[in-house]
């Protein structure tokens, strides 16, 4: 790996996918995912519930009876008391003690980087995470998750640029100094942060997310700092922190 893509220089550093968050490894790093591993993960933390982060795998099954815990379901197969990884089920279905929550992106990115401290951030609770971050972490690493293209590679979406971006505009403004590319990130929060609530639903992630059906879910990931929790990542189980 090129040295010169680590930004080794920076406190705070900004890239994709569970490539670019190896690429730019720090103290911490902060996976966001806002449409919506990390702002159902937010919504169940909020909740007292422990979330497991596993791969997207049929394995997921197992993986949640050994771990004693609820397995999320895919959206499309959720019936009324189900969790999926729409955050609204979290708030309509019976709460568990404990939940793996699988998904493509965010989910595996985590589980993916926990041998070092792990935080979940989203637009929720951006500003907590930050105040997390500064309080606690010299360098941190912020990771825009992304969603797939149908061959399976990086389709970088610019919800998790907003998301990243939340966050590390709080750290710029609390005088850490940030790369390039972090600086990117809080340039575009900065430019939709009066009026995210339009910006997320007509988004292409925002657009598919409504015509399957979920427009809640898309409300929800723009509840823009109404959690206080932070989800970090403790011997595989988010917990608040």
């Amino acid at each position: 790996m090129n040295c010169e893509h680590r930004q080794l220089d920076y406190a705070v550093r900004f890239d994709w996918g569970g490539t670019g968050a190896e690429a730019i490894a720090a103290d911490t790093a902060v996976v966001v995912d806002v449409l919506s591993f990390t702002t159902t993960l937010s919504v169940a933390v909020d909740a007292g519930i422990e979330v497991l982060p596993y791969r997207w795998h049929k394995s997921a099954a197992d993986f949640a009876r050994r771990n004693d815990a609820v397995l999320a379901v895919p959206r499309s197969t959720a019936g009324p008391d189900d969790i999926s990884l729409s955050p609204a089920t979290i708030r309509s279905a019976p709460t568990p003690a404990r939940l793996v929550l699988p998904s493509p992106n965010g989910s595996t990115i985590a589980q993916g980087l926990q041998s070092r401290p792990v935080i979940g951030a989203c637009l929720r609770n951006a500003s907590a995470v930050a105040n997390h971050i500064a309080r606690q972490f010299d360098t941190v690493s912020i990771v825009a998750a992304g969603e797939r293209w149908p061959d399976g590679s990086l389709r970088p979406c610019v919800e998790d640029l907003w998301g990243a971006g939340a966050v590390i505009l709080e750290l710029i403004e609390a005088g850490s100094i940030a790369s390039p590319e972090a600086h990117v990130a809080a340039d575009a929060w900065a430019a939709v942060r009066d009026n995210v609530s339009t910006a997320v639903r007509d988004c292409a992630s925002g657009r598919e997310l409504i015509a399957m059906g979920f427009p809640q879910d898309v409300d929800i990931a723009t509840e823009v700092n109404a959690s206080v929790s932070v989800p970090v990542l403790r011997a595989g189980v988010f917990v608040a922190g």
